[in-house]
């Protein structure tokens, strides 16, 4: 295992991995896992991914900081290597010169929170922690509890009790012990940490556990083995493809730039294409800063249909702020209305995306009304979940079906023939 330490993202002070667990003991900060790059440099060829028959996030195990705890026959050893599509439609109708969607609904609870829990984990049984805790809107919950279920460990969830009811009975569907709290995400987050205090839990929190980080960035690994080395990298002559991906609490993006990151220090990648972050305009904390030209992430109250991005507090947003401005990218925000419509936009073309996921693409067409994005450029939205997380807005997002009555005049009227 290549596994150095940690470095703080603050103020740079670097712990073995003793020394720390979760933020910086100095100053509080977001940890980031450091790797023996120079080790990984000359003991890892590029080319042994080609020929790997592993086709998840496990397949990338020297690059982790944990063992593999991924059977192939199991949940656990079935997350990540999600597919791609390319979608030359929805690229004429905005005036791209490529889009791509990747399809984070397919991991096996149905998001992209997989892959931080896969890794979380992996990393709770190597120092053999007895309850896994995290807080969540339901995405993050779920995904500790179906791979905790997976293999074999006790996971206790705290959600605020207006999180969606489908992504609740997921999570109480795997076994977990789920306690809704009376209050927000950011209420639930901060009683999760006091409950793993008092208990000796270990915490899954994102922004909080920086391993969570290290899950998230193996899906900037299938990008660079999908779409930037086939055909899309500087060495084609081509634009390196933007990636535009939601915004909550600043975890996702933030793995995503560490993985383009550990790519550009193996020397397998030659630049980081720009990342631009989506947020609701009642959840904007990260997008306000960025705007501001600012780190300081000032909490907002947070209202909008997309739960899984409402935030108050967003617990990575330094970071977050950091990955577009340093690749050049940007923040963007997008209304609950622009959001049901870039689902049902995204139901035409066979994607079924709950609606913080959809946020991505909505904020992609704001990327091109406001000229950041158009003719010349590659671009890949990434979709966090599946919209059978909350089928309640994707209802919204397309209204009712017809009643008619059992005759065949009832189907041509219905059908205006």
């Amino acid at each position: 295992m290549n596994f150095l330490g940690y470095r703080c993202s603050r103020c740079s002070r670097e712990y073995s991995p003793g020394e720390a667990t979760y933020l910086c003991p100095a100053d509080g900060g977001n940890l980031d896992v450091v790797l023996d790059y120079d080790k990984l440099r000359t003991g890892v060829d590029p080319r042994e991914l080609e020929t790997s028959p592993q086709r998840s996030l496990w397949r990338y195990q020297r690059l982790l900081p944990v063992e593999n705890l991924g059977e192939e026959r199991t949940p656990m050893g079935a997350v990540g290597w999600t597919p791609v599509y390319d979608e030359p439609a929805l690229a004429r109708e905005l005036g791209l010169g490529q889009l791509w969607l990747k399809d984070e609904g397919r991991n096996p609870t149905g998001s992209l929170k997989d892959r931080a829990s896969a890794v979380v984990l992996a990393r709770a049984k190597e120092i053999a922690a007895k309850v896994v805790v995290t807080a969540s809107t339901g995405n993050a919950g779920a995904a500790l509890a179906g791979l905790a279920a997976a293999c074999g460990q006790r996971a206790v969830i705290f959600a605020p009790r207006g999180a969606p009811p489908a992504k609740v009975a997921q999570l109480l569907i795997y076994g977990a012990t789920v306690l809704l709290v009376e209050g927000n995400y950011d209420q639930a987050f901060d009683l999760s940490i006091e409950t793993a205090n008092e208990f000796g839990w270990y915490c899954r929190n994102t922004g909080y556990n920086p391993f969570t980080v290290e899950g998230k960035k193996t899906a900037a690994y299938e990008i660079w083995e999908q779409v930037l080395e086939a055909g899309a990298s500087p060495k084609s002559g081509l634009p390196v493809p933007a990636v535009v991906v939601s915004v909550g609490d600043g975890n996702i993006i933030s793995g995503l730039y560490k993985g383009f990151q550990d790519l550009q220090a193996l020397g397998w990648l030659d630049r980081v294409p720009r990342l631009f972050g989506v947020q609701a305009e009642g959840s904007a904390a990260i997008a306000n800063a960025w705007r501001q030209g600012s780190e300081r992430i000032v909490p907002v109250a947070a209202r909008t249909l997309a739960d899984s991005i409402s935030v108050d507090l967003p617990r990575d947003g330094v970071r977050a702020v950091r990955a577009v401005s340093q690749s050049g990218g940007a923040c963007l925000t997008v209304s609950d209305a622009d959001i049901l419509g870039a689902m049902a936009d995204l139901g035409r073309v066979g994607v079924f995306a709950e609606p913080a996921a959809a946020a991505a693409h909505a904020g992609l067409k704001q990327a091109v009304r406001e000229g950041r994005l158009g003719r010349e450029d590659r671009v890949l939205v990434i979709i966090t979940g599946s919209g059978l997380k909350d089928v309640r807005a994707a209802s919204q997002a397309v209204g009712k079906a017809k009643v008619i009555e059992p005759r065949l005049k009832a189907v041509k009227v219905a059908l205006g023939l």
